[in-house]
């Protein structure tokens, strides 16, 4: 079986570990291949054709093109809740969109935090992840939450989606971090802010400490500057890798029927 990953910054994904593991695991024979279209001189749309073309059985997708293959796939009712895809079955008359990001996030939350209230959340990017995000803290019942991207735009695009779900969390935007921080429960980076790539933190370290919570998509490395700011403040963290394992064992079910041991995978990932 042939997977393969399309994003940009993904040299140090885990994804090819994660799902040879999982392949492993489940006596598959299965190659996964990381997919840059600028590195290869391709724009997305190619590169996804040549996927579709080439023999996989399908692909992840991650930054910055959750929202853009969208428009390439029939996708499934959750994607279209989100208005991303981050998994891709080919086969069909139309590839077949699956959003396992929100779904994951909703096990990796309820696995890490147990029933814990998120409250009233800032979540700070508005893109594929963040808005895969949002609908799960509506499942989680959260109180409100106000979103916060550097597009303005992006962020009222998504609050208009949150506002028309079947759900009672309030939605607001904001500008500025550090001013919607202080009066928030949890805080969620969504944005590139803390990988290798692009080093920094999405949020000031004076800003935390009266929050109960905080989650960080990025999980390369795992231990960013912000959620590093954040246990150092008191908060409870939930490191960006538990997404990627929820996420993973989802999409792994999804492309080959068989559902990944999340405890073995968890330990045979640590190995390596």
């Amino acid at each position: 079986m042939k997977l393969g990953l399309i994003g940009d910054s993904i040299k140090r994904s885990q994804a090819p570990s994660l799902y040879g593991l999982a392949g492993s695991l489940a006596g598959l024979d299965l190659t996964y291949e990381l997919l840059v279209p600028p590195d290869l001189g391709l724009n997305f749309a190619r590169v996804f054709e040549t996927c579709r073309t080439g023999g996989f059985r399908g692909v992840n997708i991650t930054y910055p093109y959750k929202e853009q293959v969208t428009h390439l796939v029939d996708g499934d009712p959750l994607s279209k809740r989100v208005g991303a895809v981050n998994t891709v079955v080919f086969g069909g008359p139309r590839p077949a969109g699956y959003n396992t990001d929100s779904s994951g996030f909703l096990a990796a939350y309820r696995n890490a935090f147990q029933a814990m209230d998120p409250g009233r959340v800032v979540l700070i990017g508005a893109g594929g992840v963040g808005s895969a995000i949002a609908v799960a803290l509506c499942e989680l019942n959260a109180r409100a939450i106000c979103l916060i991207d550097h597009q303005r735009s992006k962020a009222e695009q998504l609050a208009a989606r949150i506002a028309a779900l079947d759900s009672d969390t309030k939605v607001a935007v904001h500008d500025r971090v550090a001013d919607a921080v202080g009066q928030a429960d949890g805080i969620v980076n969504c944005t590139p802010v803390g990988m290798h790539e692009q080093p920094g933190c999405p949020v000031p370290s004076q800003a935390l400490g009266s929050q109960h919570w905080a989650f960080d998509a990025v999980y390369t490395p795992v231990r960013t500057e912000f959620l590093t700011s954040a246990a150092h403040a008191g908060l409870r963290t939930m490191t960006g890798f538990e997404l990627f394992l929820h996420q993973g064992i989802q999409a792994f079910e999804i492309f080959t029927g068989r559902r990944a041991d999340p405890v073995a995978l968890r330990g045979r990932l640590a190995e390596t």
